[in-house]
């Protein structure tokens, strides 16, 4: 939860964090900064309904699971996986989904090495397609992290070669789960009956 900073009486506070006096400011900018905040206290009211909402929703749907299990003298524990509940008639549907966050640890590095290692011992025999794929694969975003997808990729071509697999080893030996997280979603079937999912984000609605 942001804390907010309090203001004293009379006075605004600007971009730069100086305190302004209220009389030197022109109506426009305090009418836009009232209206600013005040349409911002509801959405944060709102984001933690929502909130509030999910961790409801995901218990009572644990809960229920609990019990079918029940009927069937069967215990479980920990965390639920993925499930599908839908109405009697078919017309409304609820998806809970497991996903978990990965990772590639330092291992990635030696991974890196022996690919390299690959691609200058091939040298001419190597085609500049596998040379660009490994180049693209190991392109870090903005925030300097590695693409998995692109990375697994490479796993996936098939090359007879001891050096290349002992890197496709290191590859998968380096991947491991960061975290895991549960996504809660609702569906409705529209005339079609296709379902279609019910959009809880305030820019799609």
């Amino acid at each position: 939860m942001t804390t907010r900073e309090i203001v004293p009486r009379g006075y605004l506070k600007n971009a730069n964090g100086h305190l302004v006096p209220e009389d030197t400011i022109d109506a426009y900018d305090i009418a836009r900064d009232e209206l600013v905040r005040e349409l911002s206290e509801k959405a944060r009211t709102m984001r933690e309904a929502l909130s509030e909402f999910k961790y409801a929703a995901m218990d009572d749907i644990d809960a229920f699971v609990d019990l079918s299990a029940e009927r069937y003298d069967v215990a479980l524990g920990g965390q639920k996986g993925n499930l599908s509940l839908m109405s009697f008639d078919g017309s409304l549907m609820i998806k809970v989904q497991v996903q978990d966050r990965l990772v590639f640890d330092e291992r990635i590095h030696a991974a890196k090495e022996i690919i390299d290692e690959c691609i200058r011992r091939w040298a001419a025999d190597a085609g500049a397609e596998i040379k660009a794929l490994v180049q693209h694969a190991f392109q870090t975003d903005r925030e300097g992290k590695l693409n998995i997808s692109r990375i697994l990729a490479l796993t996936r071509i098939d090359i007879k070669d001891e050096r290349w697999e002992q890197g496709m080893k290191a590859i998968k030996d380096s991947l491991s789960t960061a975290s895991t997280a549960r996504y809660i979603r609702f569906y409705e079937r529209d005339a079609r009956g296709e379902y279609t999912r019910l959009d809880l984000d305030i820019a799609t609605v």
